[in-house]
């Protein structure tokens, strides 16, 4: 895949050409989109290679059948392979699709949990955790008579270690976490809680649904034991995500739903599983959505790891100058740039946080509000909602500096 590279801001210049949707207007107005977090734009690449696979291999995929179905499973196997390459899985046999994060987390919270989670075990999860990371241990606890206890965060948002550390008994057999918060866009420290929850002899779930967009990720050198991401976060499609799980884990996993392609020789009262992650694609497939997901993947490659995330890092740091001096507006969480993505979550003062959405989407900027899915985080600051600004690598600097005018005119100008 061919991607433009030049100095640096006729590179960002050069990523952007990519995105159709970043030409988008309303009312003759470009839009400043800063809502990524919630989903991305789609660069060409993607729309081409989802719209070439209906084109030239739409079928149901078979290894064995007509010659049309043969390039429909050549090309999910090929996907499959290629979002393994892209975390740093060994084996593409342990990528599981599923229709993103949230059925991935509750795929484990099902099939893992019924099996290995019983009564009077815990399940330790963070208070800043998004629903979807909450709400399947909520379930799975109340149907094993399993605990949930909740680690919490510092004042500036990071996780308390030593809260962590104090809950992280021999109870434990699962500890979910996110890679990086939906809300204050922090990296939190994977591997030495995957060390400690090692040591405690439980099992480590990564929400890694606002990480793998932004950061180059390796489950290898995380050394997670399962791992949840979203294609639509990540430049992809929507309606398609990853479970990443151990083959070992996945094997003796049982499955989370039956049917057609997860099992063979189905008679009246047996079935032969597939191996690891193909025992959980019950039913056709997602072909073009991991297709779709698959170039994306090749995409961001393809712009480069490394320089995606410094030019992510300058936009933090530019955001949280502009915006931090801004009176009347609270940025949640901390000062640093150095260890968050480009997310942030603020309210103003006098204004409610929906208020403060509609004021910037009349000025052409799209933003999110609310509760944002995760009301135990806020709650943690003082708030039950705010207002979120999510860059990525096609927000520039100049759209930064428009949203802070902007920002800055609201809050002055409050009643």
């Amino acid at each position: 895949m061919q991607v433009l590279t030049n100095s640096p801001a006729s590179e960002v210049e050069a990523w952007r050409s990519h995105f159709p949707a970043l030409a988008t207007t309303i009312d003759g107005r470009r839009v400043t989109y800063l809502d990524t977090a919630a989903t991305s734009h789609r660069p060409r690449q993607v729309i081409d290679a989802i719209t070439s696979f209906y084109e030239n291999e739409n079928a149901n995929p078979s290894p064995t059948l007509h010659a049309i179905a043969r390039r429909a499973n050549t090309r999910y196997d090929e996907a499959r392979a290629t979002v393994a390459r892209f975390v740093g899985a060994s084996d593409p046999l342990e990528v599981a699709f599923t229709r993103g994060t949230t059925e991935a987390i509750n795929l484990v919270a099902a099939a893992w949990g019924s099996s290995n989670v019983g009564h009077d075990d815990e399940i330790l999860v963070g208070i800043g955790e998004h629903a979807s990371n909450m709400l399947p241990w909520q379930h799975l606890a109340r149907r094993t008579g399993a605990v949930v206890r909740y680690f919490g965060l510092t004042d500036d948002g990071r996780i308390d270690i030593e809260d962590f550390t104090a809950k992280l008994t021999s109870r434990v057999r699962i500890v979910a976490v996110s890679h990086v918060s939906n809300v204050l866009g922090i990296v939190n420290p994977v591997r030495a809680l995957a060390d400690a929850t090692h040591r405690a002899g439980a099992l480590l779930l990564l929400d890694a649904a606002q990480s793998v967009p932004h950061l180059a990720v390796s489950v290898r050198e995380l050394d997670c034991d399962f791992m949840a991401f979203s294609s639509h976060k990540m430049c992809g499609p929507m309606g398609i995500g990853v479970l990443w799980a151990r083959r070992a884990i996945l094997e003796g996993m049982p499955p989370y739903q039956l049917g057609s392609n997860m099992a063979h020789d189905v008679g009246l009262d047996s079935a032969a599983l597939s191996d690891a992650a193909l025992k959980f694609g019950a039913g056709t497939p997602n072909v073009s959505g991991a297709v779709g997901m698959a170039a994306a993947a090749d995409f961001l490659s393809a712009l480069g790891r490394p320089q995606t995330w410094a030019h992510e890092q300058s936009i933090a740091h530019h955001f949280l100058d502009r915006v931090r001096r801004i009176r009347g507006v609270r940025v949640l969480g901390t000062d640093a740039a150095s260890d968050r993505v480009g997310v942030f979550s603020f309210t103003v003062d006098g204004m409610t946080p929906p208020a403060v959405a509609i004021a910037l989407d009349e000025r052409g900027i799209a933003v999110r509000a609310g509760d944002l899915a995760s009301l135990p985080l806020l709650e943690r600051f003082g708030q039950r909602s705010a207002v979120r600004a999510s860059c990525y690598l096609y927000t520039t600097l100049e759209e930064v500096d428009r949203f802070a005018d902007v920002l800055e005119s609201i809050a002055a100008n409050r009643k």
